[in-house]
């Protein structure tokens, strides 16, 4: 392997690249606003298309939303890091479509509600649902520019491109097409940029496996390297990763993020027929895994191109979410486009997921927030006209707090476990809802702020101990005998002259040490088990019916087979659940 001399930085063709890919969204936004058939002048147009999007816009833009800038660069740096047991994620992800599919989807497509939130009001009262729409408008707001900033950093550091500058232009287009557009906008804009992350990821794995020496050589180096570690069995929740945390935490993780997420309801209830939502699901699955798949086998490629020579510890990048465009800008120095190519890939995923969270967030603004307070309904013009000034004023917010992350590198470091602050509560109060009717408003209020309590506190506790050494986790080795000489003898000098005398410390409570794979689904079971108990102390719905609408086909059909039985056995006929309604 060579050392990179030089840096590497854009030349025109990949500033070409980059800006044909903003020009192409930002013309897919003008079309649906002003030469599309129909206009966006109408709730259900602007939020839902019409409910007329095909299956594969409307899949491609999920696999887009899901896969954010993080992602691409997170999890080959993960792979590098700490081996491929991270890669396991990808089996619970079939579950989790079967699960969505036919326990929770069918709910919200029989309602045919346009907020998924609007549900907790349906099912318990206001409060509740403002409680859940807080939750997830938190979220976005912490998400959204951390998904921005975090590409953004990487691509400034090691292409040149100036943090300040790029930001707010990518946002902007973002903002502009996503408010002229609407849903449709979006959804292509998201199909487009779905096909230019596949391109690219696609692109550099050739290229990489090319410079390795081929496929049986990356594999080779990287058993050598110690990075092939698939069924660790180990039970111990406390381990980073193993099988069990992976394969059980990403379960419930992607529970929440796909079965009650806004942004996924919303793209489902768009689709004109419940199994060819379905159909979308499937194909989401299937696209995630293979993106997923790529990433991880990127990690493996970069390791064994610098498996002789680690560039974290050489000190010519940072840290490790800096690997993959360092290891793009190092091969493809020779292909003028190529840098261009994957940062449009790379910002892509960073725009697919800002444009679906403003979308969905307006959404949730407009029909939680602000309709339920209005005196006189709206027309659809004077609607359509304000969530357009919903994602101007949110989208600024996010461009404002992208420069505020900047200087919050802990939230950053936080942004793994942030999500399961809300996604662990909100996961729990609909569970408790759909699957369990005779749950309460008061139940589902206390469960979902405990829950949250529990896993807030949870995780700044962890981060605290981490930030002060008392929790680390152990990286696979590296090596720099490949490195050129003289740098090694520098190397070698400072680190014998470093003290590494180890200062004992007290290890830290249990739960801080518990894998953060583990925090969304301790959320979920918490804020059942509590919302149960407490829904049973103040008599859980006692003279109250619930419609059968709002509970999950799966429980309505246990308590048919329930009833049946029942009446069978006292020798009578029952048809009281064939109705709508439950007693």
């Amino acid at each position: 392997m060579e050392e990179m001399d030089a840096d590497r930085y854009f030349d025109v063709f990949d500033y070409i690249m980059f800006a044909l890919m903003l020009l192409i969204s930002a013309l897919i936004g003008v079309y649906f606003a002003f030469f599309s058939k129909i206009k966006q002048n109408t709730t259900t147009e602007y939020l839902m298309g019409g409910k007329t999007m095909g299956i594969f816009p409307i899949s491609m833009s999920l696999i887009a939303s899901y896969i954010s800038g993080i992602s691409i660069l997170g999890i080959p740096a993960e792979i590098y890091t700490y081996g491929t047991q991270f890669w396991m994620t990808v089996g619970s992800e079939g579950f989790v479509a079967i699960t969505m599919a036919y326990a929770y989807l069918p709910v919200f497509y029989n309602l045919q509600i346009t907020s998924s939130y609007e549900y907790l009001n349906l099912r318990f009262n206001q409060t509740v649902q403002l409680l859940g729409s807080i939750l997830f408008l938190t979220k976005m707001l912490l998400y959204i520019p951390i998904v921005i900033y975090v590409p953004a950093l990487a691509f400034s550091q090691v292409t040149g491109i100036n943090l300040h500058l790029v930001t707010p232009v990518v946002c902007i287009v973002c903002i502009f097409y996503t408010t002229l557009g609407g849903l449709k906008a979006v959804v292509w804009t998201d199909t487009v940029q779905t096909v230019v992350m596949f391109g690219a990821l696609i692109t550099v794995m050739i290229m990489g496996i090319v410079s390795v020496g081929g496929f049986e050589e990356v594999w080779s180096r990287s058993q050598e390297g110690g990075r092939i570690d698939f069924f660790n069995l180990d039970w111990d929740p406390t381990i980073r990763h193993t099988f069990w945390t992976v394969l059980i935490g990403n379960y419930f993780s992607w529970l929440a993020s796909c079965s009650i997420n806004q942004a996924m309801v919303q793209r489902c209830l768009a689709m004109p027929t419940l199994p060819s939502a379905r159909v979308t699901i499937l194909i989401l699955v299937v696209g995630i895994g293979a993106l997923v798949s790529m990433c991880c086998f990127m990690g493996l490629i970069i390791y064994a191109y610098y498996h002789k020579c680690d560039p974290v510890t050489r000190g010519v990048i940072v840290k490790s979410d800096q690997l993959l465009p360092y290891f793009v800008m190092h091969i493809a120095s020779f292909m003028p486009g190529l840098p261009g190519l994957f940062v449009s890939g790379v910002f892509s995923a960073a725009l697919s997921s800002m444009s679906t969270g403003l979308n969905s967030m307006t959404g949730v603004i407009f029909e939680d927030l602000i309709k339920p307070r209005l005196r006189k309904p709206l027309s659809e013009a004077q609607a359509s006209s304000l969530m357009k000034v919903i994602v101007v004023i949110i989208g600024t917010i996010c461009v404002a707090l992208v420069f505020v992350v900047e200087k919050m590198g802990a939230l950053i470091q936080a942004s793994g476990s942030l999500s399961a602050i809300t996604a662990g509560p909100l996961l729990g109060i609909f569970t408790l809802g759909m699957f369990f009717p005779f749950a309460n408003a008061i139940g589902a209020l206390v469960g979902g702020i405990s829950s949250g309590a529990l896993i807030t506190w949870i995780s700044i506790g962890t981060q605290l101990k981490m930030a002060q050494g008392q929790i680390t986790f152990a990286q696979k080795p590296v090596s720099v005998e490949g490195c050129n000489p003289k740098w090694i003898m520098e190397y070698l000098s400072l680190t014998l002259s470093d003290d590494t005398t180890a200062t004992p410390v007290e290890p830290p409570f249990a739960l801080y040490r518990l894998s953060y794979m583990y925090y969304t689904a301790l959320g979920a079971i918490t804020a059942i088990l509590i919302g149960i108990t407490v829904s049973f102390a103040t008599g859980c719905n006692k003279g109250k019916c619930i419609n059968t609408k709002l509970l999950s086909p799966v429980i309505v059909k246990f308590l048919k087979i329930a009833s049946n039985t029942k009446a069978t056995e006292n020798g009578s006929s029952s048809n009281g659940l064939q109705m709508d309604i439950i007693r």
